[in-house]
């Protein structure tokens, strides 16, 4: 959910801060009191398009920020996150905007600095705002295959998943058979030039994890005399006459005579005649290295030779000797193809034909799936307009397919959402509904049924109910309800019956503060509220007719939100 909006230096907004609570908030107020202009805030968080327009007049920069905390860590946006790098803690998610008075926006998640590309992506997984003629993703006729599988849900995931990844194998295919069409001449610069290439790494008798053991036998070559030095002091402290060998040896014999006297000494006696071994051992060893040891320039002129021309390798074939090694695996693997080409290009030939009809098979399981979900969706929609006063509506999903041996990664379904809202018209596109109200009902009864099942954080309807009015209006008031069960909802309503719903309700008004205009917020409770109500039926004048009606509907609002939850 939205926890807290804060906006500075937006239109005629000079600082404001909004918390908002779970379930239903409706925004109130005159018209121009500045309502849609805290959903235009939001809509900017959410990644929508900017303007310099937006910034107060007289203000450098206009900033937004919006809280959102999520309970559900399995939430699609936590994905988003991670796949763009952006970390999260405590289910909280912090979005900020910026735009200044040069045109220029700062988007930033959780304080990282993003594009506006993906604050959108991530706004879109938190934020659905819907407008009365604003074209939005249930009047996306693109969207519409996404929303019925969604709606299907379980029924169709393992076919979509079987069908995704038969039709990713089959793109592959598609790739590799389209390269084959490539001119002879082309073909055969290629030939040559992978060749090359080949020979080239083949001579240089790369092997793994040599670079690194050229750059330490380096390192002993260019530090030999140091090494040299350091190793034959070594020796002779331990081993020089009166060094620390014949020290340690005396304190061995005075310490096993102690002990033949008295055994408490024994234990120290052994551990020291120990050390002296070991000593001794090393002593040995040091000696036999000093021994061996000798500075040979020619080695040294050698690994510098090797080691320039693996970093001359690397900037051609890979960043090391590993990545070369398998740039060199991968090209065989190329030239084998081109050489070969013929006889590849028969057999992805029959690839491809049984990838193309096992996508055809899968498409057709996917279809069917697909027409009963949309049974079950339009009885599903049928009884949300009803309960909205469209009996006489009607609701279908088209079906229709792409061309013959075309796919996509939906399969070959091309479905849109019809509707005729009046007994005895044709169905028409959904996209094509003319009347604000219908619209309006339509977008509700289809976001009642969706909002179970696409995870959206916050849902904002902004005046989705005008031009309704009577018991459309309560109808309208308790579906908006009834979608706040599974999501927080904000929405800017005109009419009571919506405002008595709400469990947050907030008051919008403007005031003139130092000669300038402002926007102010207050959440009205009580007393407060039922005047809001009592001036929403009536309009200015407030009469303790309206005031009892008010309280009525209050009343009303409660006992049918008791049956909601």
């Amino acid at each position: 959910m939205l926890r807290e909006l804060d906006i500075r230096n937006f239109a005629i907004i000079d600082a404001l801060t909004v918390s908002f609570t779970e379930g239903l908030t409706v925004l109130t107020g005159e018209t121009g009191a500045g309502k849609s202009i805290i959903i235009d805030a939001v809509h900017l968080l959410a990644g929508g398009r900017g303007s310099q327009e937006f910034i107060r007049h007289g203000a450098k920069k206009a900033e937004i920020e919006g809280l959102f905390s999520l309970d559900n860590e399995k939430h699609p946006v936590f994905r988003k996150l991670d796949e763009f790098g952006i970390s999260s803690s405590d289910g909280d998610i912090l979005l900020r905007r910026e735009l200044n008075d040069k045109g220029k926006n700062v988007c930033r998640i959780n304080g990282k600095l993003v594009t506006i590309s993906i604050l959108r992506e991530v706004g879109a997984a938190l934020i659905d705002i819907h407008g009365q003629h604003e074209t939005q993703e249930l009047m996306d006729e693109k969207q519409h295959v996404f929303l019925l599988d969604q709606f299907a849900g379980k029924s169709i995931a393992k076919a979509k998943e079987s069908y995704l990844n038969t039709y990713d194998k089959y793109l592959k295919l598609k790739r590799e058979f389209a390269s084959y069409n490539e001119n002879e001449q082309q073909i055969a610069q290629k030939i040559d030039l992978l060749t090359f290439q080949l020979r080239e790494i083949e001579a240089a008798e790369l092997v793994a994890g040599e670079e690194e053991e050229l750059q330490q036998e380096r390192k002993r070559l260019q530090n030999f005399n140091k090494i040299y030095e350091s190793v034959s002091a070594a020796h002779e402290a331990i081993q020089g006459e009166s060094k620390g060998l014949d020290w340690v040896g005396s304190a061995m014999s005075e310490l096993e005579h102690a002990a033949s006297v008295d055994e408490a000494f024994s234990s120290q006696s052994e551990t020291l005649s120990s050390a002296f071994y070991q000593l001794q051992d090393v002593s040995t060893e040091i000696k036999r290295v000093i021994d061996d040891m000798e500075f040979d320039p020619e080695r040294l002129n050698e690994i510098e030779q090797r080691l320039t021309l693996l970093q001359s390798l690397k900037r051609k074939y890979g960043a090391s000797v590993e990545d070369m090694l398998l740039y060199y695996e991968t090209q065989v693997d190329e030239l084998d193809r081109l050489i070969n080409r013929d006889q590849r290009l028969q057999l992805d030939q029959e690839k491809l034909k049984e990838l193309t009809e096992d996508l055809r098979v899968e498409a057709e399981e996917l279809t069917i799936l697909r027409k009963k979900a949309s049974k079950q969706l339009g009885n599903a929609i049928m009884e949300q307009l009803q309960a909205l006063h469209m009996g006489k509506a009607s609701f279908e999903v088209n079906f229709s397919s792409l061309p013959s041996g075309r796919f996509d990664r939906n399969g070959r379904d091309v479905i849109a959402f019809y509707i005729s809202t009046n007994l005895g018209e044709p169905l028409k596109p959904l996209t094509k509904v003319a009347s604000g109200g219908e619209l309006s009902r339509m977008m509700l009864a289809l976001k009642t049924i969706f909002s179970k099942h696409q995870g959206i954080t916050s849902i904002i309807f902004d005046e989705v109910d005008t031009g309704v009015s009577g018991r459309v209006a309560q109808a309208i008031a308790e579906k908006i309800a009834a979608i706040s069960v599974h999501s927080q909802v904000l929405c800017i309503s005109h009419l009571p019956q919506v405002a008595a719903m709400a469990d947050q309700h907030l008051f919008i008004e403007k005031k003139v503060e130092k000669q300038r205009t402002v926007t102010a917020v207050h959440e009205l409770d009580g007393q407060e509220r039922t005047e809001e109500m009592s001036r929403m039926l009536s309009g200015a004048e407030i009469t303790e007719l309206t005031l009892q009606h008010a309280e009525e509907l209050l009343t009303l609002a409660r006992d049918r939100k008791l049956t909601m939850r």
